[in-house]
């Protein structure tokens, strides 16, 4: 008994239902990754536009869109519920920081394999975790629009007053 009252607590906890949401498009992204950089993309380089780009940035951009496309599913019907927001708007807003989230993440992913020369298979993941904690609180506040009154722990259903 004790066993389902944890784990209805654990739910019932905002940030615990934003890690699984986050980590299930984490997951997403990165196996899509490893799947495309290892055996789908095999060349080093491609050209798009007439420009050559290489293996794991398109490896990167595809597995990126996947992942942020799973956790806007389950963010939306999982996580910030609650948000009042028209569902286009609050897509809008989350590709928005998503955007901003993937040059972010391949300056990091490009700064760890270039100049640490890091495998890309461990730079990837390594991009993502450090960029997790700033989406939570960016998507919260802007994507879903939700004050900090609903912040974490309590009914993951508020009344409206």
């Amino acid at each position: 008994m004790a066993d389902k009252n944890l784990g209805k607590k654990l739910l019932d906890n905002q940030v615990v239902r934003f890690i699984l949401s986050a980590g299930t498009g984490f997951l997403v992204d990165v196996a899509m990754f490893s799947l495309l950089y290892h055996n789908w993309l095999t060349q080093k380089t491609y050209n798009i536009f007439t420009f050559p780009v290489r293996n794991y940035y398109v490896s990167f951009s595809i597995s990126f869109f996947l992942g942020v496309l799973t956790n806007f599913l389950i963010t939306r019907y999982f996580v910030f519920s609650e948000s009042k927001l028209p569902p286009y708007k609050q897509f809008f807003r989350f590709i928005s920081v998503a955007t901003l989230g993937y040059f972010a993440n391949l300056a990091l992913l490009t700064f760890f394999i270039q100049t640490l020369h890091m495998n890309p298979l461990v730079a990837r993941p390594s991009s993502a975790l450090t960029l997790f904690f700033l989406s939570y609180f960016v998507h919260k506040f802007f994507s879903f629009s939700l004050s900090l009154r609903h912040h974490a722990v309590g009914d993951p259903h508020p009344k409206s007053s």
